[in-house]
């Protein structure tokens, strides 16, 4: 199921060379839609109130080290068929006292640009330390970070497992799986198909791959926590309005 699962989500990614470049020639026309109902967009947990939410970009737990330009609430915002696919990969994984955590889903242009920015700044040892150790910042710009994104159009989303219920389960009441790094790790380890993972890793990372895949929604290989809608609802326009 593992490699079935592996297969489906690269072919449906194949045009996605760089986790930050579009699968089409030319950038995306930003919208001038001020909101999300104006852009088509939900809320998840509107459709899904059971997903957690944990929009790292909104608080200082993140690879820049502070709240992103752009968050001003922990609120995961989709087009409604992202969305909804979103939902049915987590009624399905409530079956099996699993679930969802999101860390991310529609991330405003102007907030890419402001991570374009952030590689041009001083080094702190710390934030390296933590999202990016064996990568020296000034190679993350191509290949980790780019001037244009996927989530910026509405059908991408960051996210890992939880198991629910059980004896570890934190305040939430659902645990992490472990998937071999943190979200937002910049390593090679990252790679969904990481060498250097261990079985139970690579078996969790699988089954997020395979649950995401049921509902049309491939995976980036150089990122596990990373999937897009495929076909993306509307692959030429990006979106700029405030997350809130």
């Amino acid at each position: 199921m593992a490699r079935r699962g592996h297969a489906i989500a690269r072919a449906a990614s194949a045009c996605l060379l760089l986790a930050a470049v579009p699968c089409f020639a030319a950038d995306p026309v930003v919208s001038p839609a001020a909101d999300p109902a104006a852009a088509g967009m939900v809320d998840v947990q509107a459709l899904a109130p059971d997903i957690e939410v944990e929009m790292r970009y909104a608080s200082s737990n993140n690879f820049t080290g502070a709240p992103v330009p752009g968050y001003a609430a922990n609120r995961c915002y989709l087009l409604r068929p992202a969305a909804e696919a979103l939902a049915r990969v987590q009624a399905g994984l409530r079956t099996e006292g699993m679930g969802l955590r999101v860390y991310d889903c529609y991330r405003p242009a102007h907030a890419v640009l402001s991570f374009v920015d952030w590689v041009g700044w001083p080094d702190d040892p710390a934030l390296k330390a933590r999202w990016y150790p064996r990568v020296e910042r000034t190679a993350l710009m191509p290949g980790y970070i780019g001037r244009v994104s996927g989530h910026s159009r509405g059908a991408t989303v960051d996210l890992t497992l939880v198991r629910c219920g059980g004896e570890t389960a934190g305040e939430r009441g659902c645990e992490p799986l472990d998937m071999g790094t943190p979200y937002d790790f910049f390593d090679p380890l990252a790679h969904t198909d990481a060498a250097e993972i261990t079985g139970v890793q690579r078996d969790n990372r699988s089954r997020l791959v395979d649950a995401m895949a049921a509902q049309g929604l491939a995976n980036y290989p150089k990122e596990w926590w990373h999937y897009t809608l495929q076909p993306e609802p509307d692959p030429g326009t990006a979106y700029d309005f405030p997350v809130r």
